[in-house]
């Protein structure tokens, strides 16, 4: 008695259409088709809202920093005479 195998196919069709992809990838350098103008646009529109973010995030870290260092000093308590 055989054992069945027909399991693996699915398996082993997954495995050759990575194998299939990676060597396209390595056939063109690794870099990415040439995509259309809108794509183009909207990944322009995407960096520059990245680098809006990143300013943003920045800058709410140096007032956070801020904030510790206010919070970090030790004052004196106030005593009575």
């Amino acid at each position: 008695m055989q054992p069945d195998l027909t399991p693996l196919i699915p398996v082993a069709a997954i495995i050759m259409f990575g194998l299939v992809r990676i060597a396209r990838h390595w056939r063109t350098g690794g870099q990415l088709p040439a995509g259309t103008p809108q794509l183009e646009e909207r990944l322009e529109s995407v960096e520059q809202q990245l680098t809006a973010l990143q300013g943003e995030l920045n800058d709410t870290q140096e007032r956070l920093d801020f904030a510790e260092r206010m919070l970090a000093q030790t004052r004196e308590p106030k005593r009575l005479e």
